[in-house]
Formats: C-alpha cells, sequence, structure tokens
C-alpha cells in the first residue's frame, strides 16, 4: 500500500534503495514484493486520449475496412513520415569484432532532409511511396496522382489516412471529385497506432535509417530506395486482428481507471 499510496519525500517515486530504507525491510525483499504484485515504480508510460467526436464511428470505419475489405477494391494505408534526416557521424563506425559491439559517436553531422510518402496495401503488404523536398498538400496530391497510375483502373481505392491539414485542402477535394474511385477514411485524432502504415515506417526505421550514415539527401533516398525494392520484392502483409468492440470495450475500461483513479 505504501508503494501505492505514497511517495517519497526526495524524489517523484519509489526505489527499491529507499523503500527498503523507509519500511526498514531489505531491498531484495522489497524486490520481490514489487515483482509479486507487478508494481513497476520505474516505469512511466505515456497516453494520450483522443478528443475526436466522431471518434467510435471512424473506430468502426477504419476497423471495417481491415477485418472485411470490400470486394473489387484495394484499400491502401497512407501517411507520410516527415523530414527524415540525412544523418552522418563525426567520426568512422569501426566494423563490429569479437567482443566488441560497433561504436559510433555519439553526435553526428546534419545533411538535409527528405520526406517520405508510402501507401500499403493491406492485402499484398506492397508499398507504394515517393520521397519529396517539400510536405505541402501539392506533394500530396501529386502522390494521390501516383497511386493513381499504379492502381489498376478497375479497383475502387480506399485510402486510410490520417487529420492533418494537407489531406483537406480544397485542392484535394477537387482531386478526388475528379477521381470518384477514390475513398478517404480518416484515423481519430491522436490515433495513428489504427494505421498500418505506422508498423512499416516503425521497421524501415529500426533495420534501415536508425543506424545508417548518409552523406548527402541523394544518398538517403536512394538507400531508402534500395529498402523499399528489397521490401516489395518479398513483401509480409500486416494483419490486423482486433474487432471494432473489442478496441471500444478496452478504451472504455482504461477511461474508467483513469477516471476512478481522481486524476
Amino acid at each position: 500500500m505504501k508503494t501505492l499510496e505514497e511517495t517519497p519525500t526526495d524524489a517523484t517515486h519509489w526505489s527499491t534503495r529507499s523503500m527498503a530504507k523507509a519500511t526498514g525491510m531489505s531491498q531484495s525483499g522489497v524486490s520481490r514484493i514489487w515483482r509479486a504484485f507487478g508494481l513497476k515504480p520505474h516505469l512511466r508510460e505515456t497516453f494520450k486520449l483522443s478528443p475526436d467526436p466522431f471518434f467510435i464511428e471512424k473506430v468502426r470505419d477504419v476497423v471495417g475496412l481491415y477485418l472485411n475489405p470490400p470486394e473489387a477494391a484495394l484499400v491502401l494505408c497512407v501517411d507520410e513520415k516527415t523530414q527524415v534526416q540525412a544523418l552522418d557521424r563525426t567520426a568512422p563506425v569501426p566494423p563490429l569484432r569479437p567482443g566488441l559491439p560497433e561504436r559510433a559517436t555519439h553526435d553526428y553531422v546534419r545533411n538535409g532532409t527528405t520526406n517520405l510518402y508510402a501507401a500499403l496495401d493491406m492485402a499484398s503488404g506492397k508499398v507504394i511511396a515517393d520521397m519529396t523536398d517539400r510536405h505541402r498538400a501539392v506533394e500530396f496530391r501529386k502522390f494521390l496522382n501516383l497511386i493513381n497510375r499504379s492502381v489498376p483502373e478497375d479497383l475502387d481505392v480506399h485510402l486510410i489516412i490520417d487529420n492533418v491539414s494537407t489531406h483537406k485542402t480544397p485542392e484535394i477535394h477537387r482531386w478526388l471529385l475528379r477521381h470518384p474511385r477514390f475513398h478517404l477514411h480518416f484515423t481519430p485524432t491522436y490515433s495513428s497506432w489504427m494505421n498500418m502504415v505506422e508498423r512499416w515506417f516503425a521497421e524501415l526505421t529500426e533495420k534501415w535509417l536508425r543506424r545508417g550514415t548518409h552523406h548527402s539527401t541523394k544518398e538517403l533516398k536512394e538507400s531508402i530506395t534500395y529498402w523499399i525494392d528489397q521490401w516489395n520484392d518479398d513483401p509480409r502483409p500486416y494483419v490486423w486482428h482486433k474487432s471494432a468492440d473489442e478496441i471500444l470495450t478496452t478504451l472504455a475500461a482504461y477511461t474508467q481507471r483513469i477516471s476512478d483513479s481522481g486524476h
């Protein structure tokens, strides 16, 4: 109860050392009790609840496309990874050796940025992508044109996208009127976790960009293009499992716990 209801006078959270001192127990004893009850005072997770007034409707719409996609149509998850930096370390990275990890300098040189537009095909896992110097409605329209050229004319196109302003300009509305086979489905605000292309961006970052070095934006673009080509040679579609009802029930229970906590 002390762990849950009190905090130390000189810190925001308990450690095994401070709890042991406050209770007269050993640190190992405190650690055993915390493990038994699943308590981790040193950890803090962040969350953001969506204030979208149409949250429920949008969840059901997007999840419906994932679990029951329409016939004669393509479902594409679309988003932009903006300001991808071409980073180079300030010294060469020595190669991996037995007994020694790869070592890189903590600082780096910035060599420009690019913006990556991607459309993930939920059925095949393949990705349509483009890179641009700027991130405006005009670039988004050009990417829509690329999608339009890439998808067979006999298929409808359902795009799952977020709520950024560049997706909702008059220019984009006019484009959609000229291309009636395109249908936009917006995720709720602050709910990027519902767009499956974010998982693909995460793979790109973790497997290719995070430890990569690039001396120019040209080199960065060529590197990203290479990785995308490798991906599309052996695509791995992501599978959505949870129903809309399961998601809404989980969120309702979570918000109830927050309400009960008094915060």
